[in-house]
């Protein structure tokens, strides 16, 4: 399918779930394409997250890798292997790992993870570009009620 030829009213009959298979696989490529550029993975990214307590973690507690997995199975894509990522943080020294095998943010991963946060801001610049503020807002309210109509939960 292709957006280019058709009209608003033949793009109206699309299915949502094509578009929106389509929008996510350019989206996560783009995305995990930038941050390669600057030496690090998407999944890297994730479990310094994960681990921060001035992130995600609500407390700074180390976590094992299923713990971690478990933690991101709501958008982990099945190509992550989080035990090799995890394994390059260690050699980086942005992770220790304990004697039960637990991860835990070491300080020069909470200065990366300021550090790599700062690229987030120019990736959603270039994917924004051209769409403005009311529009994406208007996109993601339809995406929201298309996923409660499917049954599903729109946080």
């Amino acid at each position: 399918m292709t957006d280019h030829q058709l009209s608003d009213a033949e793009l109206a009959g699309q299915p949502a779930a094509y578009w929106t298979g389509v929008a996510y696989e350019a989206l996560i490529t783009y995305t995990r394409a930038r941050q390669a550029e600057k030496g690090y993975t998407q999944p890297q990214f994730w479990l310094l997250r994960h681990l921060s307590a001035n992130d995600i973690s609500p407390d700074g507690e180390g976590m094992t890798l299923p713990e971690l997995q478990q933690a991101m199975a709501s958008y982990i894509r099945p190509e992550d292997d989080l035990a090799v990522e995890a394994e390059a943080l260690v050699e980086r020294g942005w992770l220790n790992r304990d004697t039960g095998g637990r991860l835990w943010l070491a300080e020069a991963g909470e200065q990366a993870r300021v550090d790599l946060a700062r690229n987030a801001p120019a990736i959603r610049a270039a994917l924004h570009e051209g769409i403005s503020d009311a529009d994406y807002v208007t996109t993601v309210k339809v995406l929201q009620r298309l996923i409660r109509n499917a049954g599903g939960t729109a946080a």
